[in-house]
């Protein structure tokens, strides 16, 4: 797979390694990744996906939070599956971490519980978002549920400027629609239904807001 059918975490490999640094103390990534977590009320025995996993953290948190869940990490990169797999196996936590891409997600129909992502939309094209929902939709089971978090319109003047350097950086044509607020609307036209914002987190890049939607039963 070559790194233009995908993008790393910070758009280019060389940046990696300051990823988690960056979220964990310039974004605060613990607060609202635990806020993500506990809107989605996860049981044991559920299988979980954490989508664009990136290194892990999330996929780790939503471990660490049901244990007795079947949870899977999936990214295209392999050198941040990598870190990701490190990570589990220095916590002793047993999940699986798979290489694939949200346009064609590598599990049947009905397959999944729970679906999160962090910080993963605004990299997609308009075109790869309405994909990416339509895989999330086919691969949950009735009822299931997605639990996303990512850069959405800003609050105010302040948090339009901060997100300026993310669309300078992961480009404007992924970005743009992000400024206007176009999650809810992608949602509900890809066939999720009671779509809701669960919170809203200012950060030094910007405005992130969660939201929660269902698959009809």
């Amino acid at each position: 797979m070559s790194q233009k059918e995908y993008i790393p975490a910070m758009k280019f490999h060389w940046l990696t390694p300051i990823y988690d640094p960056l979220l964990k103390r310039g974004m605060k990534e613990a607060k609202f990744k635990s806020h993500l977590i506990h809107q989605a009320d996860l049981r044991p025995g559920q299988r979980v996906l954490d989508l664009a996993c990136g290194t892990g953290t999330l996929t780790l948190m939503i471990k660490q939070a049901q244990l007795e869940a079947e949870i899977i990490g999936l990214d295209a990169d392999p050198e941040v599956l990598a870190i990701a797999k490190t990570k589990a196996e220095q916590n002793q936590l047993d999940i699986t971490f798979q290489k694939g891409m949200s346009l064609d997600l590598p599990f049947p129909e009905a397959h999944l519980d729970h679906i999160f992502s962090s910080l993963f939309f605004h990299h997609l094209t308009l075109e790869m978002k309405r994909k990416t929902l339509e895989e999330l939709l086919r691969t949950l089971r009735p009822g299931g549920k997605i639990n996303i978090i990512d850069f959405e319109k800003p609050q105010n003047l302040w948090m339009r400027i901060a997100f300026l350097p993310i669309q300078l950086l992961d480009g404007f044509e992924t970005t743009k629609d992000h400024a206007k607020g176009i999650l809810p609307q992608l949602f509900r036209e890809s066939g999720f239904e009671h779509v809701q914002q669960t919170g809203q987190f200012a950060t030094i890049f910007g405005t992130l807001r969660s939201y929660r939607a269902q698959k009809p039963e």
